[in-house]
């Protein structure tokens, strides 16, 4: 079975006094949606992540991935954690891949959400602030909806940014 070893990040940021996640949605015929998802016709939310690259460290693919799908840049707050998982190609040899992705917690530091190179349209179809309150009900992966509740849970233990930033209040 295929490996791949990826990195991405929970982007929040506060807008109008309420906490608001990065959330994509990838174009359907690239991404790791299930089948049912894309018979339904069901929009696909995720957070940004990918693949990291030959000597590049998670953490820097986890910002550059930020950037690339969300056209925002973060700042890393912590790690949150790994979610491990198997999905099965959508294009090309069609081969079962074992994934890792490595999550970071991440607040907003600048950028226009959605404002991408064009390139990247073929990997995202767009992407969106979401209050985070809402969000794990659109979220298409169960893995990533924990990692949302995480860094909501730190912020609320830790304060906002804990020790790395400023205190705007909790999620």
């Amino acid at each position: 079975m295929a490996r791949e070893i990826s990195a991405g990040g929970v982007v929040l940021h506060r807008i109008s006094e309420v906490w608001h996640v990065a959330l994509i949605e990838p174009q359907k015929e690239n991404s790791e949606a299930t089948k049912a998802d894309v018979k339904t016709g069901r929009t696909v939310l995720s957070l940004p992540k990918g693949l990291v690259d030959a000597g590049e460290k998670p953490e820097a693919t986890a910002l550059r991935e930020v950037y690339e799908e969300t056209g925002i840049t973060a700042q890393v707050v912590t790690k949150l954690g790994d979610t491990k998982y198997v999905y099965t190609r959508s294009w090309g040899d069609r081969q079962r891949v074992f994934k890792i992705v490595s999550f970071y917690l991440m607040r907003y530091v600048s950028g226009e959400i959605n404002h991408l190179a064009e390139e990247m349209r073929v990997e995202v179809k767009r992407a969106l602030w979401v209050p985070a309150g809402e969000a794990g009900r659109l979220m298409a992966y169960s893995g990533e909806r924990k990692l949302l509740q995480q860094a909501q849970g730190y912020l609320q233990a830790q304060g906002p940014w804990g020790k790395t930033g400023s205190r705007e209040g909790s999620p």
